[in-house]
């Protein structure tokens, strides 16, 4: 059977960088959820320091349960989630992409940055018009989030170097799988040369 044909959409005028849970509770192998992520870090430092130079939105997303009621049957699928509290250090953002004070940092509990939370809302006011996803893990809330960036009717390149997951195949298919029917998937190079950076 023939591929679908595709088109190549880029960036519009005013990108945002959404950076999806790039929070200790992933970054620190010393977490349950969490796994060695240095290279993924990296690649969204430099993303960060791209879009903070050209003064275009930024933001963080993580994910914190408040009571026992958030998102419970995704919590009993995978009760490694339930170390995800706001007292709890996993949840903040990993020390190496700290926010600015300008930067939004959503809180979210099922896996998509767009689901039950105002990350549309502030993309809104940002006048933002196309989105850059980097992020923790691809096959996850990266995706999720990257799905939901096109039902928002925004376009969409997900970053491949500055998304990563435990299982090196989950992130090989789920990028194949994004580039072939929703997304751009794009390297870093490329994605930095888009941002003017």
């Amino acid at each position: 059977m023939a591929d679908l044909q595709r088109q190549f959409l880029g960036l519009g005028d005013r990108p945002a960088l959404v950076l999806v849970d790039v929070i200790k509770g992933f970054t620190d192998p010393a977490c349950p959820l969490g796994s060695e992520a240095d290279s993924v870090v990296k690649a969204c430092a430099l993303l960060l320091e791209a879009f903070r130079r050209k003064e275009l939105p930024v933001f963080f997303t993580t994910v914190v349960y408040h009571n026992p009621l958030q998102a419970h049957v995704f919590r009993q699928r995978l009760p490694a989630l339930n170390v995800l509290q706001p007292a709890s250090e996993w949840v903040q953002v990993d020390e190496r992409l700290t926010p600015l004070e300008n930067e939004t940092v959503i809180e979210k509990q099922w896996a998509s940055g767009f689901f039950k939370t105002d990350l549309q809302q502030g993309l809104a006011a940002q006048n933002a018009d196309s989105l850059v996803i980097g992020g923790l893990t691809t096959s996850g809330c990266v995706r999720a989030t990257a799905v939901d960036g096109l039902q928002h009717d925004y376009r969409v390149v997900v970053v491949e170097e500055a998304t990563g997951d435990r299982n090196l195949a989950a992130h090989e298919s789920n990028l194949f799988d994004l580039q072939a029917k929703y997304v751009d998937v794009l390297n870093l190079d490329r994605v930095l040369i888009l941002v003017g950076s």
